[in-house]
């Protein structure tokens, strides 16, 4: 009866040992007849080791024994045969001490023909050879495992096959599959704990001799592989060319080493187990993906999950954050790259197709804590109106409210009348929030920690809780509401006259859009008369200023509202105003007269406010006369205008807007530094201590607009993105009108394209600022922010035309342009309909990349 072990685990323990260590046995076999044990090799053969006097027990004829007595019995002999192994391999190879050089146990190895060698390829493969022949004074030509014959250096060599001269190259691949089927990394433990216990140095073939009892070729390359790959329990004690002189390593460094090693093979597991998470859900149809919420939950995954979140937006906080989403990538087959973290997230789910990556990189306050929400819920119900016995009662005046249609709250409505002599009285109502606020309230540090309401196409986030923004401190039409008013009233030249600020109560009658507005003034009522007069005091205003030197910088203004952001293909309304248009001038005008009014209230009343001004720029108009009103004009402008500066104890000129002074009040609901201005203003009409210093507004003013810069980014960057998401999704063939703004470098020019109010650049024909370009858009990728256009022009294909008897223009293919042409008197008139023509029948006419030529 015979009993093979193969694999088998145990600890093994003697008193010159070191701390208690897992090996495995090596496999052995044991007969019962005479109890001899061979050591069979991993290689094939066996070599006797010992016998053993050990007797079973008969019963009744029949040979048993119990499975704990076999294991003792086993073990007894493996512990036996281990030593005496051990001795006899040591006792033939005569391991030296550590004294001993390398040069002197190994002497010299040189390369050869013939020689099985291992050389590394490159960084991440190491082949086997052999060598054909030297290549100049040092270097060898070799052929490898795959049948390549190259050149490598003698640097290159890791270990050269001992006992074989001339090896057949074509052998490689049976000599490293015999090498791969009798790789036991089990088999240095062994030879571990003998010579930790020695205290020896060995080389590959002594070690081969130990494990293998045998230090053939293959033997050699088996435990050399062995070595190589082993981190835990020898190391390089010396080294010379390709030969190596190897030490056990110390038992607390072997259990340090193992337990890291069990700590990597767990991180792997888990690893892994993420991975296919990742592939399952990936492969999942969009509306069946698993929700973020179920990612969060596990711990380990809710680590590695937030790794590659930080990953994506190039935010990791540590190296090992970095670390872990790197290897997720690379398990995954993706590079290593924020974006590819990014379209991951997004294929399994975790983010929404459309993530506003700046949003998460910015690290912007969202929703409301819960504790700001009930204090402002407890403002909304408990507070009480300080102002209440102090308030103007304006409820019978007309109020017009305009704004944009997705307002979610409104700060300022307007008013007017005219007084007897003939002046417009203006009557600027501004909320008032500051009626449910203190400085420094939890509610009130909350705004200013935010600094401005966060404006992006797919939602607001307010300054305040919306609970508090809309329900107690926005103006509602119809209703009695609590307003700051600025009274002014203009001189005939459209100058400011008078100034007053009050507490007051109004009841707004009108809530508008900037389109609604536009159609009343339009229909010229009589019974709106007030409106007339906004707009009749806004030209004034306008033409005043610009005698004043201000520049008129009108430019188009691209709003976009996204239904269902969270969807795949959301809804896109995108929306084009002109600043020019006259209802965006009469609002425009009446916020700019709000804020010299409030510049000069505070000047002459001594009150520290946030005086915001502009240098005057020495700019010659004229010199710009001959560029388009509009884009053209403006963009050009822009370039030259120095940057706003404060002040926070008088008025400083705003040369830009030509007044004397200039003072942001009319939103607080939205902005932080006008409700500074509110602050202070509602203070001095209480007749109370202003709340804040100049230095304390200075030092306030900053956070302030660092945090609204930071919004302002985040606006515009999520603009242009939603713009260029919806230029991908327009026919491929569709047109857009376009103006140069200015040329890049050569022909490569920045343009607007007025359609979309989207600035971009284009390689263009045209030579001149202003001129009108027709381009297409080739390829649009938000994500990466990249649009790709491309001017066309606009030909005919034949060059010859005639009128045929109805009075149509037809070329030599019978392509018919439908337009009555009564006289055509020469080419240019013909070329000028064939262009008009173009607008309403496409199909006629050719459409050339002008990159080439190419007919599109």
């Amino acid at each position: 009866m015979a009993v093979r072990a193969v694999n088998t685990c145990s600890i093994l323990r003697s008193a010159s040992s070191p701390p208690f260590c897992t090996v495995r046995c090596l496999p052995f076999h044991f007969k019962t007849s005479y109890f001899r044990a061979y050591s069979t090799s991993k290689l094939g053969f066996s070599l006797p080791l010992l016998y053993s006097q050990r007797s079973f027990i008969d019963q009744g004829g029949v040979r048993s024994f119990s499975a704990h007595s076999l294991f003792d019995s086993v073990m007894d002999e493996l512990r036996t045969s281990r030593r005496w192994r051990i001795i006899c391999a040591t006792s033939k190879i005569e391991i030296p001490a550590k004294g001993d050089s390398l040069e002197d146990r190994l002497g010299k190895r040189t390369i050869q023909k013939g020689l099985l060698l291992e050389f590394k390829k490159d960084s991440d493969r190491v082949l086997l050879a052999v060598a054909q022949k030297p290549d100049g004074k040092k270097n060898w030509m070799v052929s490898d495992q795959n049948g390549v014959v190259s050149s490598i250096k003698p640097q290159q060599v890791t270990y050269i096959v001992p006992g074989i001269e001339k090896f057949d190259h074509a052998d490689i691949g049976d000599f490293i599959q015999k090498a791969q089927d009798n790789l036991d990394p089990a088999l240095l433990e062994f030879a571990w704990v003998e010579l930790l216990e020695k205290n020896k140095l060995v080389t590959t073939e002594e070690l081969a001799e130990m494990i293998f009892g045998s230090a053939m070729p293959l033997e050699s390359y088996c435990t050399h592989v062995l070595l190589s790959k082993d981190e835990i329990y020898f190391t390089v004690i010396e080294a010379k060319g390709s030969c190596s002189m190897y030490g056990a390593r110390p038992t607390n460094q072997v259990e340090e080493l193992l337990h890291r090693k069990l700590m990597k093979e767990a991180s792997e597991k888990e690893l892994q187990e993420f991975v296919q998470l990742l592939k399952s859900a990936k492969s999942m149809p969009m509306d069946a993906k698993p929700p973020k919420s179920t990612w969060l939950g596990e711990e380990k995954i809710r680590r590695k999950i937030e790794s590659l979140e930080l990953y994506a937006i190039d935010a990791c906080k540590s190296d090992d954050q970095k670390k872990t989403a790197g290897l997720i990538l690379k398990t995954m087959g993706l590079a290593k790259t924020a974006s590819s973290a990014v379209y991951l997230l997004i294929d399994i789910g975790y983010f929404p197709v459309h993530v506003n990556l700046e949003l998460l990189k910015l690290g912007i306050h969202t929703d409301h804590s819960e504790v700001v929400t009930e204090a402002a819920k407890s403002l909304l119900e408990e507070s009480s109106d300080p102002d209440e016995h102090n308030r103007n009662d304006l409820t019978h005046l007309k109020v017009y409210a305009i704004d944009v249609d997705e307002a979610d709250e409104l700060d300022d409505a307007l008013s007017a009348t005219r007084l007897q002599d003939g002046r417009i009285k203006i009557l600027i109502h501004v909320a008032d929030p500051t009626r449910f606020l203190d400085p420094g309230n939890i509610v009130d540090r909350a705004a200013m920690k935010r600094g401005t309401s966060v404006f992006l196409p797919t939602i607001t986030y307010p300054m305040f809780p919306e609970i508090l923004a809309m329900e107690g401190m926005s103006l509602k039409q119809g209703e009695n509401c609590n307003a700051v008013t600025v009274s002014v009233v203009l001189h005939f030249d459209g100058s400011v006259a008078e100034v007053s600020v009050e507490n007051s109560v109004i009841k707004p009658t009108y809530m508008l859009t900037h389109e609604s507005a536009s159609e009343l003034l339009h229909l010229d009522l009589a019974e709106e008369v007030e409106l007339k007069l906004l707009s009749e005091a806004a030209t004034l205003r306008l033409q005043w200023r610009c005698q004043q030197g201000a520049i008129d910088a009108a430019n188009l203004e691209t709003r976009i509202k996204v239904a269902n952001p969270e969807d795949p293909e959301p809804l896109i309304n995108l929306y084009v105003e002109n600043q020019a248009d006259p209802t965006m001038r009469l609002v425009s005008e009446m916020m700019i007269l709000c804020g010299e009014a409030i510049a000069t209230y505070g000047s002459r009343n001594s009150i520290p406010l946030p005086y915001r001004g502009q240098p005057q720029s020495d700019i010659d108009m004229s010199a710009f006369a001959h560029l388009p009103e509009g884009p053209v004009r403006s963009s050009a402008l822009v370039k030259i205008m120095r940057a706003a500066e404060m002040d926070f104890r008088n008025p400083i000129r705003h040369g830009v807007l030509g007044i004397p002074g200039y003072v942001q009040f009319t939103s607080p609901i939205r902005r932080y530094i006008d409700l500074l201005a509110h602050y202070q203003v509602k203070a001095f009409l209480r007749g109370e201590t202003l709340p804040f210093t100049p230095g304390q507004l200075e030092g306030m003013a900053s956070i302030i607009n660092m945090n609204t810069r930071v919004a302002r980014r985040l606006s515009n960057i999520s603009l242009r993105y939603w713009i260029i998401e919806y230029l991908r999704r327009q026919p491929k063939s569709r047109k857009y009108h376009a103006l140069v703004l200015k040329f890049i470098k050569d022909r490569n020019a920045a343009i607007m394209l007025t359609e979309v109010g989207f600035q971009a650049s284009v390689w263009v024909s045209t030579a001149q600022v202003g001129d009108e370009v027709w381009v297409l858009v080739e390829e649009a990728h938000p994500r990466d922010d990249i649009i790709y256009l491309k001017e066309i022009l606009f030909c005919v294909e034949q060059t010859q035309f005639q009128l045929n008897d109805d009075g149509f223009m037809e070329t030599e293919q019978d392509e018919k342009f439908f337009i009555h042409t009564a006289k055509i008197s020469n080419v240019l008139e013909i070329m000028a309909t064939v262009f008009a023509q173009a607008m309403h029948a496409p199909f006629s006419m050719g459409l050339i990349d002008n990159a080439g030529g190419r007919n599109l």
